[in-house]
């Protein structure tokens, strides 16, 4: 069975789906790799590594596209590297499923069998294959970082001969992966931190890190689903949250929002009222605006200014970091892999509820129901 990794082409990316540490066990368990030239350069994978990992290197793209039985992927190949699969070819990555599903109809045509790394279900065995919590643990320290970088003001308390310097005060909408790893690297740059999530149960944990949790009575609503994330909630109690964002929006210097639900726009938050109170030098990092955003005002991929209030809205944070981003995704991965490959043979037991549950399409038909609702009303319009 041969294992391709291709050189991502999407505009940016910087990762690579394996690194030559895990292409060696592959080759060891008596797979055979091959590899696109230059595949892992950007991530520090020069390809001298991938051949002394017992890979075999190839100039030729479409050649690997049409002979690979395995191909882990960081995006899904673009619709022209998706004619040229070959049939029945097991594809892992992120794909997309519920934001672009219309983009996978040439592999799906093809007969390919689509794994969304985006749909592993979170339950504790599929901890160590969640590919969307290792890329939001690296967004959101990033996050943090670039805060600190761009605000013009210092983040820690400083006691100086020419008097004392204030901490920065940041303020985390969303304690998840990311809204913790951005509250953990914010505190450990000085600043002073509180959070807000509409989830009562992050609490806790924004507490742990030493951060100060606002929390909102939403009257009795749940808004939990049962994998853990956040549930779209009422326009009431989403104001009830906003009311909350924006008077704590006057006195923070930086605000970092990550709140995000699975396949839906993310939640406007941050309403225009509040950026305007915000004081001058103040900033705002959108880390949700691959969905859209959750400042009203935010515009996806660009950096603006706003009475003196900069909003950032970076559509990928993950690939400023790329070595340890792909580092984590190549554990996730690997891991992943163990479930369909046993002794170098591909397996598919979709009776075990991670295949199943992260399966898009399998043998030329859309396997996920959510994936094929959401496919069908984007056909209809």
């Amino acid at each position: 069975m041969l294992l391709g990794i291709l050189k991502e082409t999407a505009s940016g990316e910087t990762r690579v789906a394996l690194l030559p540490d895990y292409v060696k066990t592959l080759v060891a368990q008596g797979m055979e790799v091959m590899v696109e030239q230059g595949a892992g350069i950007a991530a520090g994978a020069l390809d001298e590594a991938y051949s002394q990992a017992g890979a075999t290197l190839t100039p030729d793209r479409a050649g690997l596209l049409a002979s690979a039985d395995l191909l882990p992927v960081v995006n899904a190949p673009n619709a022209a590297d998706q004619q040229l699969l070959k049939s029945g070819v097991v594809v892992t990555g992120f794909m997309r499923p519920l934001d672009a599903p219309q983009d996978l109809k040439p592999a799906i045509d093809r007969g390919a069998t689509l794994f969304s790394v985006e749909l592993v279900p979170r339950i504790s065995r599929a901890q160590a294959m969640d590919a969307l919590s290792s890329m939001a643990t690296v967004a959101g320290y990033k996050a943090a970082v670039l805060a600190a970088n761009t605000l013009p003001r210092l983040f820690p308390m400083l006691m100086t001969a020419a008097g004392t310097v204030p901490p920065a005060k940041v303020f985390v909408i969303g304690a998840g992966v990311a809204g913790l790893q951005a509250i953990a690297t914010a505190r450990r740059l000085g600043a002073v931190v509180e959070a807000y999530d509409v989830r009562a149960a992050a609490g806790e944990q924004v507490r742990s890190l030493g951060a100060k949790f606002l929390d909102v009575d939403l009257g009795g609503i749940n808004a939990e689903d049962k994998g853990g994330y956040a549930k779209e909630l009422s326009e009431e109690a989403l104001d009830r949250g906003r009311d909350l964002i924006a008077k704590t929006a006057k006195y923070s210097d930086v605000i970092i929002a990550t709140a995000q639900v699975p396949g839906r726009r993310a939640p406007l938050l941050i309403r225009k009222d509040a950026v305007e109170g915000m004081r001058p030098g103040s900033l705002i990092v959108d880390l949700a605006a691959p969905a859209g955003g959750n400042c009203t005002l935010t515009r996806p991929g660009e950096t603006i200014l706003i009475n003196g209030v900069l909003i950032l809205a970076p559509l990928n944070l993950v690939v400023a970091i790329p070595v340890h981003a792909s580092q984590l995704y190549s554990r996730n991965i690997i891991n992943f892999l163990g479930l369909i490959v046993h002794k170098g043979v591909l397996a598919l037991d979709f009776n075990d509820e991670i295949l199943s549950g992260s399966c898009v399409a399998h043998a030329g038909k859309v396997t996920n129901p959510r994936v094929a609702a959401v496919l069908e009303l984007a056909t209809a319009h």
